[in-house]
């Protein structure tokens, strides 16, 4: 089994980030990514990393092949590409990707049996979305993860999480993967829990405008993504409902469903992704000082628990998290299967990616 941790997608702005925080604290890397000229430059600025130019195809081949220790998987769509990365993954290797695609995150846990089986630990989900709410619930919900009891042996009826990311954006276009994450979760619809099951629901729904602990005003909707898993889980709860304020709300939540329903036809769906990624938005700061994660847990007996997550900027976090959980893996701090993090490593992960915790009771 090698020692090196490697990067799959590394010339991308969350891999290179990645790779950057592994460097920084000492690790071996191996960069993959299909852009040679991106590699060369972050093997100019790290020269003991290695790097691989190849497609995802033949990175998988060179992993089958060398057995590293961990796999950090950056390439997005994560719907599309986390259960090839999880599949051809050697027994005894280790993996985490930064999804949040619902049937993402859904199909790396259902390969737990497999995992467990090889020896492998994965994790699913190791940036903000989904490490960030879920880590509240988990801390308002106590030790009993999954279990439906909390601390004082309450239990909760309904959960709410609300993702409030900052993210400072560098221009240029969105891309083909991000692209096709958009529209192809537009086209599947929304999701929530209800009576213990995930059910369709409308993107969108369940608006609510919060006041973070910094003063801002935001508006979340629901939206389907892994924290919907992450957060059932977690709390057991019947009703659950995971929020973002990426999602559309109102009339505009109206008509980009409308215009997912269209995205089901292949021919508009792939027309749609290929206008989408030429899109170039203008270069812009962050829109908060902080991103925000946010749970209240809704008990039988009434009561309300409520908690924060404050971290800084959203991608800042994702990279600090995704290289932190590859640490503890490669240190052998996991036991073998499927988790999402904070089930895996509790919510001590989010404070270990800069976080800091406010609970409100």
């Amino acid at each position: 089994m090698g020692e090196e941790l490697w990067v799959l997608g590394a010339t991308g702005r969350s891999g290179t980030a990645v790779v950057n925080r592994l460097v920084a604290a000492g690790r071996p890397v191996v960069a993959v990514g299909r852009d040679r000229g991106r590699l060369e430059r972050l093997a100019g600025s790290h020269p003991d990393v290695r790097i691989v130019h190849a497609s995802l195809d033949h990175a998988l081949a060179a992993i089958s092949a060398e057995k590293p220790k961990v796999v950090v998987h950056t390439v997005g769509p994560f719907a599309r590409t986390a259960r090839r990365v999880v599949g051809a993954l050697p027994a005894g290797t280790h993996y985490v990707d930064l999804s949040n695609e619902l049937p993402a995150v859904a199909g790396v846990l259902a390969a737990t049996d497999r995992a467990a089986a090889r020896g492998s630990t994965l994790v699913a989900g190791g940036g903000f979305g989904v490490l960030g709410t879920e880590s509240v619930v988990v801390r308002l919900c106590g030790d009993g993860i999954g279990t439906g009891i909390g601390t004082g042996g309450r239990v909760p009826a309904r959960v709410r999480t609300d993702a409030m990311a900052a993210v400072a954006t560098d221009g240029g276009a969105l891309g083909e993967s991000l692209a096709r994450t958009i529209v192809e979760g537009l086209g599947a619809g929304g999701r929530r829990v209800r009576d213990g099951a995930v059910v369709r629901a409308r993107i969108g729904a369940d608006a609510e405008t919060l006041t973070t602990p910094d003063g801002d005003r935001v508006t979340t909707a629901s939206f389907p993504s892994g924290e919907l898993l992450a957060a059932w889980r977690a709390s057991g709860a019947a009703e659950v409902v995971a929020a973002s304020s990426e999602a559309p709300h109102g009339g505009v939540a109206a008509l980009l469903s409308a215009v997912g329903g269209l995205t089901r036809l292949r021919p508009l769906r792939e027309l749609a992704i290929r206008r989408l990624a030429a899109l170039q938005p203008a270069a812009r700061p962050a829109t908060r000082v902080h991103s925000w994660a946010h749970a209240r847990v809704t008990w039988t007996d009434g009561a309300v628990s409520e908690g924060w997550l404050r971290a800084q900027d959203g991608m800042d976090f994702t990279a600090a998290a995704a290289a932190a959980a590859a640490r503890h893996l490669a240190a052998g701090d996991a036991r073998p299967g499927a988790f999402t993090p904070a089930a895996l490593f509790g919510p001590r992960l989010a404070e270990e990616a800069g976080g800091t915790f406010l609970d409100l009771g």
